[in-house]
């Protein structure tokens, strides 16, 4: 009786310990935004992904702190995921800029960095449709200060959300990051526990 007790108590422990609870923090999986890629082709976001596991992160190509370390770390972790062999594993990039990041634009800003675009994709769209991803999602991104350069052109800059999100192969957001900080062991660690 006692082997009993003692071996319900290890397996009760082995199962409750392997593999993590991600709660969802929201349901994109209903939802089809139409978003255009980096190579001008239409996309419906999240279902292009189906299957797969996504690593969001949000930027816009004009910023000067946040978005850099956020597509960085982005490298850095499929850089890691291609290392350890984890497959199924897409990346997207979704620009809450869409009037000055176009896909040319997108485009340009992953070559300069030399960003490996076999399973990474960078999305624009109609700014209404952004607007609206962006609230749905959380993330906020507020037009801050403008420069005038010389030649007329103006510019400016936003003050955002910190973000990389997990979402899962259904379309369901179940882990939130600080994109610029992130901790590069836990995602890997939780997209591997997905």
């Amino acid at each position: 009786m006692k082997r009993a007790i003692i071996y319900s108590s290890i397996m009760a422990l082995i199962l409750f310990s392997c593999g993590k609870d991600f709660s969802v923090i929201e349901d994109l999986s209903g939802e089809k935004y139409s978003l255009i890629d980096q190579d001008e082709k239409e996309v419906y976001f999240p279902g292009f992904v189906k299957g797969q596991t996504v690593v969001a992160g949000y930027i816009f190509t004009n910023c000067p702190d946040i978005c850099p370390l956020t597509t960085n770390n982005m490298r850095l972790i499929q850089e890691r995921l291609k290392k350890d062999e984890v497959t199924n594993v897409q990346f997207v990039s979704i620009s809450f800029d869409p009037e000055n990041d176009s896909p040319e634009v997108l485009k340009k800003f992953a070559e300069i960095r030399n960003l490996d675009l076999s399973n990474w994709t960078f999305l624009t769209g109609a700014k209404p449709v952004i607007d609206k991803l962006m609230k749905h999602i959380g993330v906020v991104a507020v037009p801050g200060d403008s420069t005038v350069f010389p030649s007329g052109k103006v510019t400016y800059y936003y003050v955002h959300t910190d973000r990389i999100q997990l979402i899962d192969g259904e379309g369901r957001i179940r882990k939130n990051y600080p994109g610029s900080s992130i901790n590069i062991d836990e995602i890997i660690e939780d997209i591997k526990s997905l």
